[in-house]
């Protein structure tokens, strides 16, 4: 079976900056994705991005927040690591390395409005629909780090 899967891939997975923008008072920031997204149009996520050659976690993260979100992380604290699998068959394999993102929300904005055409703050808990694939899982990780942090 392991072969079967190894025909017609990339050499490796890739590697995700997964991050959580928060206020440290409660909320998450979540961007709904814009028509021209490369996934899951309509839906609503965290930030991402992939880890380029050279960099470490943080700079990725770092660098990602200000496309995104236009704004600094004020702290960035790893949550975890998950391994995203999507499609049947396989059609993207992903090493997601979760991060919770202190950022102010007053300087929070669309920093690519190709890829996001809306910017809310919400609770981990009453997130808004439809979300990302994706999304739950890493909120899970916020939430579980959140309440071990109390």
């Amino acid at each position: 079976m392991a072969a079967d899967r190894a025909a017609n891939r990339p050499a490796g997975p890739s590697v995700s900056c997964v991050f959580v923008c928060h206020d440290g008072a409660g909320r998450v920031l979540l961007a709904r994705r814009a028509a021209a997204a490369r996934d899951e149009p309509g839906t609503w996520d965290t930030g991402a991005g992939a880890l380029e050659w050279g960099e470490t976690f943080e700079e990725a993260v770092t660098r990602e927040v200000r496309e995104e979100y236009g704004t600094e992380p004020l702290s960035i604290e790893p949550l975890g690591a998950r391994n995203v699998l999507r499609g049947d068959p396989i059609a993207s394999h992903w090493v997601a390395v979760v991060f919770a993102v202190r950022i102010d929300p007053e300087g929070a904005t669309i920093g690519e409005p190709h890829k996001f055409d809306a910017l809310a703050w919400f609770t981990p808990d009453t997130p808004p629909a439809p979300l990302h694939s994706q999304c739950a899982a890493t909120l899970d990780l916020f939430r579980t780090h959140s309440a071990s942090a109390r």
